[in-house]
């Protein structure tokens, strides 16, 4: 017995002897019948189909997606596209953290210089606020001599100017803390992952 799919190629190459070497014949499955045609049948606009160029040679074409699945499929499309973004960008920090280090003690060097210039410009910052906080009381004085008439333009700008920056040096002492405890984290999470890409992880 000849199958559906026989009958159909039949179909087709006995068709293809009378339409121009252009022409595509058309077929598709609908509830459980063969259609076939030159232009397509209606009834496949909608559905998977297999086109059959001259010669009998055969294209299978994916019906038409529905809006859900074109969203479903371009949101497929973007997660894949992120993920080889995200395995790019560690395979660049891996190699970058290769060539910097070749042992783990070299790392707890740069944690420890990394900490050192963060209490450095701390200290700086101290010295800094220091500063501004013995003008503030100097611009003080110089205020109350203008207590019963308004502030010189020069004066008033000079006050808001240190009270802008001893709430710039606080904040930069307060961040100190903050600075340190992420370096730490840094470094240790490079040393993990030095030690996972050079072998030595095991051996300790």
């Amino acid at each position: 017995m000849v199958s559906l799919k026989s009958s159909a190629l039949l179909l087709v190459l006995g068709l293809s002897l009378s339409v121009p070497a252009a022409a595509r014949i058309v077929c598709c499955d609908v509830d459980g019948k063969r259609s076939c045609g030159d232009p397509a049948p209606p009834q496949c606009d909608a559905r998977s189909k297999t086109v059959f160029s001259k010669g009998g040679v055969a294209k299978e074409v994916e019906a038409p997606l529905t809006a859900e699945q074109r969203a479903a499929r371009e949101a497929e499309a973007a997660r894949k596209k992120e993920e080889e973004r995200k395995v790019a960008e560690q395979g660049r920090k891996d190699r970058a953290l290769l060539d910097s280090y070749t042992t783990e003690k070299e790392i707890d060097a740069a944690r420890d210089r990394s900490i050192a210039d963060i209490e450095k410009n701390a200290e700086q910052a101290k010295n800094r606020l220091e500063s501004a906080q013995n003008k503030r009381k100097k611009l003080a004085q110089e205020q109350e001599f203008y207590a019963k008439k308004p502030l010189p333009f020069h004066l008033k700008k000079q006050i808001e100017d240190n009270e802008a920056e001893i709430v710039a040096q606080q904040k930069a002492l307060a961040q100190k803390d903050i600075d340190i405890a992420a370096a730490r984290e840094r470094f240790e999470v490079d040393k993990q992952r030095y030690l996972q890409l050079s072998g030595k992880a095991a051996k300790k």
